[in-house]
C-alpha cells in the first residue's frame, strides 16, 4: 500500500486507488479469506516459477515457512543471492537491507513429515538443492488426497536441524500474524551477515554454505573464500 502513496495527494485518493487495483487482481480463494494479505497471497496468485513443492503449472498454492527465525533468515539469504545470480549485472547493495519476520499458528489434521521414518528413508531425494521433482510429486499426489501440510528439512540452514513447512490449505491458519522481528541482512565479499535488533542477535553466513547450489555458481567470482564454514 505504501507504494501507491506517491501517486496521490490524500489518503482518500489512495484508498480509492487501492480499491481499483484490488478489483483487477485474482479473487482470494474462499479458504484464505479473512486471513490478510500476508497469509492469503501465496494462495491467490499463480507462480511463473517452480518451487520445492509446487510447479508453475500447479493449481494449488503453497505457504512456505520455517519453524524458527534462524532457519527463515538462512532461507531469505539464499533467495537474495538467487536474485543476484539471475541478474548478474546487478550490483550488491552497499548497505544492509531490512526484512520483517512474523510467526503464525497452524493447526491441521492431514500432514506428512519427510524427516521422520518411513519417509526419511528417501532423505536424499527430499534435500536436493536444485531438483525439486521428487518433492513436487509428493505435493501433487497429496493435494489430490487432501494433504494439508508437509514438514521437511531446510537445505539452507547449515546444521541440518532446521525445519520448514509447506502449507497447502489456508484454512489451517489459526489467528493472525504475531511476533514481528526486524532483521538486517548485508551481502558482502565473504557472504552475508544477519542482525536482529530486538532481542539483539547476529550470525554470519559464509558464502560456501550456498555455492554448492548450481544456480549460484555464477556469483562465485563476487566473493572471497572464508576459512570458517559455520554460521
Amino acid at each position: 500500500m505504501v507504494s501507491t502513496m506517491k501517486l496521490v495527494d490524500t489518503t482518500d485518493e489512495q484508498e480509492l486507488l487501492e480499491d481499483i487495483l484490488e478489483s483487477s487482481k485474482p479473487p482470494v480463494p474462499v479458504a484464505a479469506r479473512g486471513h490478510g494479505f500476508l497469509l492469503s497471497t501465496p494462495f491467490r496468485y499463480r507462480s511463473r516459477h517452480d518451487s520445492r513443492f509446487r510447479t508453475a503449472a500447479s493449481s494449488f498454492g503453497v505457504f512456505y515457512a520455517a519453524e524458527d527465525s534462524r532457519t527463515a533468515v538462512h532461507e531469505m539469504i539464499f533467495y537474495r543471492l538467487l536474485f543476484f545470480a539471475e541478474s548478474p549485472e546487478t550490483k550488491f547493495p552497499s548497505d544492509a537491507k531490512q526484512y520483517s519476520l512474523f510467526s503464525v499458528s497452524i493447526a491441521c489434521e492431514r500432514s506428512l513429515d519427510l524427516t521422520q521414518h518411513p519417509l526419511s528413508a528417501d532423505h536424499d531425494r527430499w534435500v536436493d538443492r536444485a531438483n525439486y521433482s521428487a518433492c513436487q510429486a509428493v505435493a501433487n499426489l497429496g493435494q489430490g488426497e487432501g494433504l494439508q501440510l508437509i514438514r521437511y528439512q531446510s537445505v539452507r540452514e547449515p546444521s541440518g536441524t532446521g525445519r520448514n513447512l509447506a502449507l497447502m490449505d489456508p484454512s489451517c491458519f489459526v489467528g493472525t500474524p504475531q511476533q514481528v522481528e526486524t532483521w538486517n541482512i548485508f551481502l558482502g565479499p565473504g557472504g552475508a551477515q544477519a542482525i536482529r535488533e530486538m532481542p539483539r542477535t547476529r550470525f554470519d553466513c559464509p558464502v560456501e554454505l550456498f555455492l554448492d547450489d548450481p544456480r549460484l555458481r555464477a556469483l562465485a567470482h563476487k566473493f572471497k573464500p572464508t576459512t570458517d564454514s559455520g554460521a
